[in-house]
């Protein structure tokens, strides 16, 4: 009797807590075919705040990314088992248009992936193919995504030009602005500087600090010193569990399980 009140109250906390967030992860499970990648995730998105997800290569951390835009739909035999909530809405509920999902919930992945288009299009492409087809504001988009970006004074005199022909770190922006362009709540990043230089690295860095005031960002890296940079929360994944979770400051300086002392303190990973 005492336990199946008790779950009642944590039930109703949950609830509470998930109109303070933009996104909400409960009991989520993670299945590649027979393979369980991810195991009871409960984990919660602040908006405007960067979360950093850490870990050791294969915990789940990508894996666990994807849940949140659906883009783990795309691998045959994937199946999800638990809830992802967006402004307190199942993701996976059966009325949601997972293209407008993907809109709301923009990614950019590990290496740059621009379009063999011009950089305009590139940017622009999203909004087209959302149907907008209003050529004024379609170039208002653009150039507000690219100043967003902070790209728009490198390419504004070659909007025309192939945006083949553009740095690592640029494309990488590019990529970053074609997101911005179709007006997302939350940006998902999967390691978006482990292709690029240092000094690259720090312009996208930048950028995450400035984007986080109007988005949400949630951001994949095996760096410990790029999340302590740019995070406001950090969440270790273990072997496809959450072990910890906390504000950036405490995961790195007092952290309360040793799974995630010894990860931090170079002890395996």
């Amino acid at each position: 009797m005492k336990e199946s009140r008790k779950k009642k109250v944590d039930s109703g906390k949950v609830d509470a807590m998930t109109k303070k967030y933009k996104a909400v992860t409960r009991q989520l499970n993670f299945y590649y075919g027979a393979k369980q990648a991810l195991q009871e995730i409960g984990l919660a998105f602040v908006a405007n705040q960067a979360t950093a997800l850490i870990g050791p290569s294969g915990c789940g951390k990508s894996t666990f990314l994807r849940c949140l835009n659906r883009m783990n739909d795309l691998i045959p035999g994937a199946r999800v088992e638990g809830r992802v909530l967006l402004d307190d809405r199942d993701i996976y509920g059966p009325q949601v248009d997972v293209v407008n999902l993907r809109s709301r919930v923009g990614m950019v992945f590990q290496k740059p992936n621009p379009f063999p288009k011009s950089i305009f299009e590139n940017v622009a492409y999203g909004l087209r193919v959302n149907g907008v087809k209003d050529r004024q504001y379609i170039d208002d988009q653009v150039e507000k995504s690219l100043h967003q970006a902070a790209l728009w004074q490198e390419v504004k005199d070659r909007l025309n030009d192939s945006a083949l022909g553009l740095s690592g770190g640029q494309q990488q922006r590019l990529c970053i602005a074609r997101a911005l362009a179709v007006e997302p709540e939350m940006i998902l990043m999967d390691e978006p500087c482990s292709a690029l230089d240092p000094l690259a690295t720090q312009k996208i860095e930048e950028l995450i600090d400035t984007l986080k005031s109007k988005y949400t960002i949630v951001i994949v890296t095996h760096n410990m010193q790029q999340a302590s940079r740019v995070s406001d929360v950090t969440a270790f994944f273990y072997m496809g569990r959450m072990i910890e979770t906390g504000p950036t400051d405490m995961i790195f300086t007092r952290p309360h399980i040793k799974e995630t002392e010894d990860y931090i303190t170079g002890r395996f990973g």
